[in-house]
């Protein structure tokens, strides 16, 4: 499976649930997550997403480092299934 289409499935997931998947790309800052996903109950979460086989860089395991430091919510999802259970935690 294609990282986007695991990308697809957590947009698709989070519009459902009246919430907005951005799209992030920072120039200044490399390993930022893929998207930051903003949800109508107040929460924020930066999402990774990656395949089965894939890894995570150097630069994004600090960026989750960072994040966890900050108190943020962070969240790297390798599949379809991973995502559906990021949803049922965060939606319930």
């Amino acid at each position: 499976m294609r990282e986007s289409e695991i990308e697809w499935h957590l947009v698709w997931h989070v519009v459902r649930m009246g919430g907005e998947a951005y799209k992030f790309k920072s120039t200044n800052h490399r390993g930022v997550s893929d998207r930051v996903v903003c949800l109508p109950n107040g929460q924020t979460w930066f999402i990774e997403l990656k395949t089965k086989g894939g890894r995570l860089a150097p630069l994004q395991k600090v960026f989750a480092q960072d994040m966890e430091q900050l108190g943020q919510r962070y969240a790297c999802l390798w599949t379809k299934e991973q995502v559906d259970a990021w949803v049922a935690t965060v939606s319930g």
